[in-house]
């Protein structure tokens, strides 16, 4: 006899991939990947760095479900991550006769940098749907000179139905050290109360925010630039978009009704960290929406930008 939805039991994909440089100056890779999450043919960019795609099977995870994605960066590797579609989260609570209130759904990422390393974690956004339940978990750890680029973009409810994210809950944890030095440390959980709170999301559907740690910490006149051309990037784009300082490095935020948003002005940032650090300036992504890519190379003045905050 067949399982019944209620009795069919959780999918646990993973993938584990670890990053090391070669002798030709390119970055090489090793690892595998567990249904449903699979491993795209990678590419290496001109500068040597690995590309690798990451895609769900499934198209999405419903309640029980859980994603572990674990990441090495060898001394001297330099690698970048995306996902090749939106990850979406299928709603949960009052779906099933056995467990009426629910059951989370989870990803875990767990990422360990050894010196030197650079790597790029910019997956595509995650969808939330009504009466979904998402635990996000992401553990970077950084030896010095390590350098650590990630990018999280989340829609809270499939608005353009008229869905918001109903009696579902978004929690997401967030740390990152070099040695003992925590550099980040965050705890979020968002609930329906907390969208529609002005000191929350304000009634706005996307969060996103990108972090940057810096290899080394940056030269005064150096920061200032990179922030102030950061501001100017948000020119065209509607939401609220923040930039500050970390040390070292930076954090910015979105607050806005826009993933695209999100997306196109996370990647002028994209452009000018690696300007920061001397690198080649990074392509728009093949598995990105192509059609978005003229936009995100020719931004407007800034005082287009609708809603701004420093």
């Amino acid at each position: 006899m067949a399982d019944t939805p209620d009795q069919m039991q959780p999918w646990r994909g993973s993938v584990s991939l670890r990053f090391a440089p070669a002798a030709d100056g390119t970055t090489q890779w090793q690892g595998g990947a567990r249904s449903p999450l699979k491993l795209l043919r990678h590419f290496t960019a001109g500068d040597g760095r690995c590309v690798m795609p990451l895609l769900h099977t499934a198209g999405g995870l419903v309640g029980g479900d859980q994603l572990e994605i674990g990441l090495h960066a060898a001394a001297g590797s330099r690698s970048f991550l995306t996902s090749v579609a939106a990850q979406k989260i299928y709603g949960s609570r009052g779906r099933s006769r056995v467990q009426p209130q629910g059951r989370w759904a989870q990803i875990a990422l767990q990422a360990e940098l050894e010196a030197g390393a650079d790597l790029e974690w910019l997956p595509q956004e995650t969808v939330v749907f009504a009466g979904a339940l998402l635990e996000q978990q992401q553990r970077i750890t950084l030896a010095p000179g390590a350098s650590w680029l990630g990018a999280d973009v989340v829609r809270l409810g499939r608005t353009a139905r008229g869905e918001d994210l109903g009696a579902g809950r978004f929690c997401n944890s967030l740390s990152i050290r070099r040695g003992e030095q925590w550099a980040v440390v965050e705890r979020l959980s968002l609930e329906q109360e907390q969208l529609r709170h002005p000191h929350g999301m304000g009634g706005e559907p996307v969060l996103g925010t990108l972090i940057w740690i810096a290899p080394e910490p940056l030269a005064s006149e150096q920061l200032t630039e990179l922030l102030e051309g950061g501001r100017a990037d948000r020119g065209g784009l509607s939401g609220t978009m923040a930039i500050g300082a970390l040390e070292p490095g930076l954090i910015a935020r979105y607050r806005g009704s826009s993933s695209q948003a999100a997306r196109l002005w996370f990647f002028r940032l994209w452009r000018r960290i690696r300007a920061v650090q001397g690198l080649s300036e990074p392509s728009w992504p093949r598995t990105w929406p192509f059609q978005e890519a003229e936009l995100a190379l020719n931004p407007e003045p800034a005082t287009t930008a609708t809603t701004a905050a420093r």
